[in-house]
């Protein structure tokens, strides 16, 4: 490699940098399950960073008994909103058995998600490179999956895995479920379209068990649903206004929508609402900007946001992640808990690490709302007479498809 590819940050032939938060030892078990087998379906959540598939899955009934995941903020997060979890910190490659039955503490899984990291995927990834380690962590999941033997496995991961090495991946994470003796069905979702007010295009892959009959859940929400698409002003317009470099936290209205009555179930105090310190030059250039149009030249996909339609999709951003989108009435970037209600995630869920480890975890999670649609479709697979109409996700018949791409 040439000097200049060394010391060009784009260059994907370079290696992806490492959080410095990440765990650099060997894994641990942080802590062991103090669930017992209550007779409900059990839910593991492997690469789980702050729980979105877990806050999904409970809402859906499911219990969420062991998280698994590098990134130390995010377990701190996770362990605090799932208190009867079991958790171990460190790298999956190097997790054992033995970690997971100590951790499971007996039990054993109905469910196992992985939201396998996506990077090397991602078309908004300029570094994008069908050789970055991280695509392969998928192995890691089914190792790990087979294992524990559950009913149902789940992989989500961005949509741009379809086009990455000619649809490599996608044929692999297919193949791998089928070796491991599930039935693999494939499918692009949009979180949108279950009520979530974010456009979030998501790959899943749901294997199951032979015998298990599963129909991916119908969008409840958008053109092909009963609801229209829930706006971003529905979500966030009841949390009190902000300058740059300013918080709050409580609430100075009540709710004013039912997606902001559901967000504020259970909560006392507001948390993570503080807004970035921007200097003034850049308060004014989102003042400037008109909703919905970008606010840079150069970065057409950071723009302020439109009170009255659904959020792009939110990303991660990297290890220093910027703000990425303006706050479509205020001069600022968004707050850690608006981003969290543009994903779904309730309020009384307090992501820990500050502003910036707060975006990474936001970024990153599977929208809870999402995650929940899905579960209730997959425990109505699992419960003979169990009806997800009665919750609000009708079901469509599924038909095992590969080639998305």
């Amino acid at each position: 490699m040439s000097r200049v590819n060394q010391l060009d940050p784009w260059d994907p032939k370079r290696l992806p940098e490492e959080s410095p938060y990440y765990w650099k030892g060997s894994p641990q078990v942080l802590r062991r399950s103090s669930l017992r087998d209550e007779g409900r379906l059990i839910l593991v959540d492997l690469f789980s960073g702050a729980g979105g598939f877990s806050v999904g899955f409970e809402q859906a009934g499911f219990v969420s008994a062991l998280g698994l995941d590098i990134y130390t903020v995010a377990a701190k997060t996770f362990m605090e909103h799932h208190p009867r979890a079991g958790f171990i910190l460190g790298d999956a490659r190097a997790v054992t058995p033995e970690m997971l039955l100590e951790a499971l503490n007996g039990l054993r899984p109905h469910v196992v998600t992985g939201g396998v990291p996506c990077q090397g995927f991602s078309l908004t990834n300029r570094k994008r490179n069908d050789e970055d380690p991280r695509n392969y962590l998928f192995r890691e999941f089914i190792r790990l999956a087979r294992f524990l033997d559950p009913d149902v496995l789940i992989v989500e991961n961005v949509s741009g895995i379809r086009s990455a090495a000619n649809g490599k991946f996608v044929l692999e994470i297919v193949r791998a479920m089928e070796e491991a003796g599930y039935r693999a069905h494939v499918e692009v979702l949009n979180a949108a379209d279950f009520g979530v007010p974010q456009h979030r295009k998501r790959i899943f892959f749901v294997g199951v068990r032979p015998g298990i009959e599963f129909r991916w859940p119908r969008p409840t929400h958008g053109p092909l649903g009963e609801h229209p698409w829930v706006s971003v002003w529905e979500a966030i317009g009841d949390l009190p206004p902000l300058g740059p470099g300013e918080s709050a936290h409580e609430y100075h209205l009540p709710p004013q929508t039912d997606y902001q009555r559901r967000m504020r179930e259970g909560a006392v105090l507001l948390g993570n609402h503080e807004s970035p310190k921007h200097p003034k030059g850049t308060s004014e250039m989102i003042a400037n900007t008109p909703p919905g149009e970008p606010m840079y030249e150069k970065f057409r996909q950071r723009i302020r946001l439109h009170p009255d339609r659904p959020s792009p999709t939110i990303v991660a951003g990297g290890i220093r992640p910027q703000f990425q989108f303006g706050h479509p009435t205020q001069p600022r970037g968004l707050t850690v808990r608006e981003l969290a209600r543009l994903q779904s995630f309730p309020d009384v869920v307090y992501f820990h690490g500050g502003i910036v480890q707060g975006r990474v975890q936001t970024g990153n999670a599977v929208p809870p709302l999402m995650a929940r649609a899905l579960a209730l479709a997959v425990r109505a697979a699992l419960e003979d007479g169990f009806d997800p109409e009665e919750h609000g996700v009708p079901l469509r018949s599924a038909v095992t498809r590969v080639a998305l791409f």
